[in-house]
């Protein structure tokens, strides 16, 4: 489905924009793509009165809150790099955003961003990050099952895997809400807004 609107209280929500996600190869657009298009998204969003919403994944150094259960993939085993769940610096410091620190692949579960957003009376979410088959898709999935509206900035997000990737845009995500480009979705923000 293509881009149609933008409902008045509409939050952005960034995800894993954070120094060990954002140091990985990705396709099919680079990191610091992702990162400046995310950022052109938060200055607008943030220029237009509306939540910003960075979300960071983290985990306890002996892993001891890792979520249980047995796959196929192997686990990272030992600490993490000091700073490695740091929000980049681009999209760090600005006093009215929203900080969520999850544990999981998405960002409800387990945290309170739900709550945030309600108590803000956002009825929309606009999301992109990394990885777009992992913790972005997961996210948009629990955002249809909380009954938000769901935008996807596909030009501001990427992952690891050009066929993971693919998959989530080509096919999951027309299921879960409306799909379109940083510059069509700053377009529409800006003629709602104005």
């Amino acid at each position: 489905m293509a881009l149609t609107a933008l409902d008045p209280s509409t939050a952005l929500v960034l995800i894993d924009l954070q120094h060990g996600i954002t140091a990985l190869p990705t396709v099919p657009y680079t990191t610091p793509e992702v990162v400046a298009r995310s950022v052109e998204l938060a200055d607008a969003f943030r220029a237009h009165g509306a939540p910003v919403v960075l979300v960071r994944v983290t985990a306890a150094a002996d892993g001891s809150d890792a979520v249980p259960g047995r796959t196929e993939a192997p686990r990272h085993s030992g600490g993490l790099p000091e700073g490695w769940d740091v929000i980049v610096g681009d999209l760090a410091g600005h006093p009215g955003d929203i900080t969520v620190t999850k544990r999981n692949w998405g960002a409800f579960h387990g945290t309170d961003l739900d709550l945030q957003l309600r108590r803000r009376g956002v009825t929309q979410i606009v999301l992109a990050g990394i990885a777009t088959s992992i913790g972005v898709e997961s996210t948009a999935r629990a955002a249809h099952e909380h009954g938000y509206h769901v935008t996807l900035a596909t030009d501001a997000m990427a992952d690891m895997d050009l066929e993971a990737h693919r998959n989530s845009v080509e096919r999951i995500f027309p299921r879960l809400g409306e799909t379109g480009t940083t510059a069509e979705i700053l377009e529409l923000l800006a003629k709602t807004r104005a």
